[in-house]
């Protein structure tokens, strides 16, 4: 276990509870990093402050796991995390409805650099480091005890930019039949867990959907971009919608959406399906006059195209700018980032100045944070990072 010492601007913050250790609050020796190494972090009085492991990914060095000097960072230490994590799901695994959730959401739940979702009885694990890795074999041998599963599966996300890294995604139990079906408020989503980074549908905006559909998608057209597998389109058509048009620059997003809408009984044939870059699609559908009742933004934080890149910090104003051309008068749009870096007032400054590009005024409808089973950090800003916001022009 080797020694770490704060800077003296960041022990309070340290001390307060902060989790992640970042190299620019920290007195860093390179030659004493090891991925998956124990840490002491100290204050400059040589005074204990708390302790962790080392594990680089896009947020920080490594995480902290105990303020208790005294504390053993173990096997029963993870089962206790565990445990915990799993009691305050119980919820979740009693709704019949909703089959498909999180229960384990790293820092939110006490371990920072992995996370389990709940697939219908398959589990899937994403590890974020090589740091948390090293303890891959005991975490998954304690949660496989804990858990009554039909096969559990992992992705692998531990290169310094979070990106996916090619593997086995299979661990233990049965293999599935992808894909398998799982239900959100009832509706049904066909889920891979071997579909590389992905597998189908993403899990925290399953409030956002549920509104949409019970509030907002009667008798409505919608226009869903960045679309993936139209999961939001189909939502929407259970919930009454006319029309929806589903725009993604993948090819595979035709054949997903499809399926999705095909377990769902809707006629997909009476739909749209459009696979485009995003911004062309804007460009064209305004020279051919379209217009939608509700337009769905949920881009990447970051997206690149053969001829435009996009980043969510700097272009989500123009962004919405674009949507409103597609917009009716009396319509709304659904304004959503993940970008953790993104702060929440921030991210309404920027679509109020989307607003104004066209001569608007922005009007808040409702907003959406993460659901309850996705965990927070209180002292981790960046660990609450889903902003939602329904908007319609301000008469």
């Amino acid at each position: 276990m080797i020694e770490i010492y704060a800077q003296q601007q960041y022990e309070d913050k340290f001390k307060s509870g902060f989790p992640l250790l970042m190299s620019s609050f920290i007195q860093y020796t390179p030659n004493t990093y090891k991925e998956g190494g124990f840490f002491k972090l100290f204050d400059t009085n040589n005074t204990f402050i708390a302790k962790g492991y080392l594990g680089k990914q896009n947020k920080g060095i490594g995480w902290i796991l105990s303020w208790k000097e005294h504390e053993t960072i173990d096997r029963n230490f993870f089962m206790n995390k565990l445990i915990v994590a799993l009691n305050k799901r119980t919820q979740y695994f009693e709704d019949p409805d909703t089959t498909a959730f999180r229960i384990f959401n790293g820092e939110g739940d006490g371990i920072g650099g992995f996370t389990i979702d709940y697939f219908d009885e398959y589990y899937l694990f994403n590890w974020y480091s090589e740091g948390i890795y090293t303890f891959r074999d005991e975490i998954i041998d304690v949660f496989s005890q804990l858990v009554a599963y039909k096969g559990i599966y992992e992705k692998r996300r531990s290169d310094e930019n979070g990106s996916y890294v090619e593997g086995k995604d299979f661990v233990m139990g049965e293999p599935a039949d992808f894909p398998i079906m799982v239900k959100e408020n009832g509706v049904k989503i066909a889920v891979d867990l071997e579909d590389g980074p992905m597998v189908g549908v993403f899990l925290d905006q399953r409030e956002v959907r549920k509104k949409l559909r019970d509030y907002y998608a009667k008798n409505k057209t919608l226009l869903n971009t960045f679309s993936y597998t139209g999961v939001f389109s189909v939502f929407a058509l259970m919930g009454g919608a006319k029309m929806t048009e589903s725009v993604d620059l993948a090819k595979r997003s035709t054949s997903l959406t499809i399926e999705q809408m095909v377990i769902n009984e809707l006629d997909y044939d009476s739909q749209s399906i459009v696979v485009m870059d995003v911004f062309d699609y804007f460009n064209q559908a305004k020279e051919a006059g379209k217009r939608f009742d509700i337009v769905v933004l949920d881009p990447p934080s970051y997206a690149r195209s053969k001829k435009n890149t996009f980043s969510a910090a700097k272009d989500y104003a123009d962004l919405v700018g674009k949507a409103l051309d597609l917009t009716e008068k009396d319509g709304m749009i659904i304004a959503s980032t993940n970008h953790s870096g993104l702060k929440r007032e921030k991210f309404w400054d920027m679509i109020e100045k989307g607003f104004e590009s066209r001569g608007e005024r922005a009007l808040k409808i409702e907003s959406f944070k993460l659901p309850k089973d996705f965990a927070i950090h209180n002292q981790l800003r960046e660990s609450d990072y889903l902003k939602v916001f329904f908007v319609k022009r301000k008469k």
